[in-house]
């Protein structure tokens, strides 16, 4: 029998240790009770839109309501971001949710690269990958997003699981998001020229699993540099949040582990791909919220530019509880709310400050043109682009990045807060 010599033993032992914190992170609370009547209403809500959706849509469309509200489940549970996670890193070199990351991106890149390259699907479908041209729109878009998730205090999927556990900023956000979208595509034809190049899906080069192996090289070089850097920056570590006690009860009522949520979504990703051809998205559903309200209040969306594309037509005319996004959008939100209630923390946030109600609907708004100009969000354009090898996810990541920077400059004019190196958590 052979062992590894002393000194590659401890470099094992310390890349698979976890990163260096100022202060040690503090114990988490015990959840508080179950919420009972949130939990009723919720858990019938859910019960209902799908017996309804089932019936009046079919099988594929229910399924997909039934993973939307596994995605909110797991979403609140891990409570797994990309807002706090990109300013824990900007501001003071915390990387664990980075690396979060990259443990959902390897395994939705992993799944992908199974689903795409054996052309399996279910109801017909055949999985396509992500792949968005590289342009101008793309690098301003993405860092209008980041900027206006930082001031909105949420990202795409943060904003419907926030918003379905009763943070009362977060639905002014969810209110300026759809405004935002709305916006974009009411304007197309101002922004639909600007330059770009054509998506470059690197399978189409190298074959899916040269794809998938490049993608979680790069995966892994970053997990390193985000060890070295919080190796050196010493930050606080994040702070806890209410916790079941006891395994068992924390599959039910939380928290997981923030690897526990990764890989949980990278599952539901995946299904959702394998049930509908296409990737998870998130934020088209909002620009169709906001063009069927226009059209209720007497408009006509349908005389868009952007609603006479190919695709866009064709969700414009269908019923909203029979498109793809809008229903794992609503089941992300109603599964967040059985999720929370369970945990005991759901609840209605009153009295928002002005300064903060004003930093939710702008970045709300930012993040929907944002959105809309990338052709895509954190999810649409970040983690399905990486995990179908198409070099827009990468770009899309680094330019929010610098968003997020800048957004971390301008939290302070609304009264938000930063983490600094000297703070308890972050």
């Amino acid at each position: 029998m052979t062992t590894a010599p002393p000194a590659e033993a401890a470099k094992t032992a310390a890349l698979l240790s976890p990163s260096p914190t100022s202060v040690p992170r503090p114990e988490a609370p015990a959840a508080p009770p179950v919420r009972r009547v949130p939990l009723a209403v919720s858990g019938l809500l859910a019960a209902a839109l799908t017996a309804y959706v089932w019936s009046a849509h079919g099988a594929k469309p229910g399924v997909l309501l039934l993973l939307g509200l596994a995605l909110g489940v797991a979403l609140f549970h891990s409570r797994f971001g990309f807002t706090s996670a990109w300013r824990q890193l900007v501001a003071v070199g915390n990387g664990t949710g980075l690396r979060a990351h990259a443990l959902l991106l390897g395994t939705t890149a992993t799944l992908f690269a199974l689903l795409i390259g054996t052309k399996t699907g279910l109801f017909g479908s055949v999985p396509a990958p992500s792949g968005g041209p590289l342009g101008l729109g793309l690098l301003i878009g993405s860092f209008l997003f980041a900027v206006g998730m930082q001031l909105g205090g949420a990202c795409a999927s943060g904003t419907l699981f926030a918003v379905g556990s009763g943070q009362t900023s977060i639905v002014l956000t969810l209110g300026g998001f759809i405004g935002g979208a709305t916006l974009a595509a009411w304007q197309f034809d101002l922004w639909k020229d600007l330059p770009s190049l054509e998506p470059v899906v690197m399978a189409d080069h190298i074959g899916w699993f040269g794809s998938w192996a490049v993608t979680i090289l790069v995966l892994a070089a970053i997990v390193l540099v985000s060890r070295r850097v919080q190796a050196r920056r010493n930050p606080p570590p994040i702070g806890p949040v209410p916790s079941a006690r006891g395994a068992a009860a924390r599959v039910l009522r939380g928290s997981w582990p923030l690897a526990v949520g990764a890989l949980a979504l990278a599952v539901l990703g995946a299904g959702v791909l394998l049930v509908s051809g296409g990737a998870w998205g998130v934020t088209s559903a909002f620009s169709l919220w906001g063009a069927e309200l226009v059209r209720a209040l007497g408009g006509h969306p349908e005389s868009w530019s952007w609603w006479q594309q190919p695709g866009n037509k064709e969700m414009l005319a269908g019923p909203v509880l029979a498109d793809k996004t809008s229903l794992t959008d609503i089941g992300i939100m109603i599964g967040a709310a059985v999720a929370a209630a369970l945990g005991g923390t759901w609840t209605l946030h009153r009295g928002v400050p002005w300064r903060t109600a004003t930093a939710a609907v702008l970045g709300g708004v930012l993040m929907g043109v944002g959105a809309r100009f990338a052709g895509g969000c954190n999810i649409g354009a970040y983690l399905a682009g990486i995990a179908s090898g198409s070099l827009h996810g990468w770009a899309w990541g680094a330019f929010a990045l610098l968003g997020t920077w800048a957004g971390l400059k301008l939290r302070p004019l609304f009264g938000l807060g930063n983490p600094k190196p000297g703070d308890g958590v972050c």
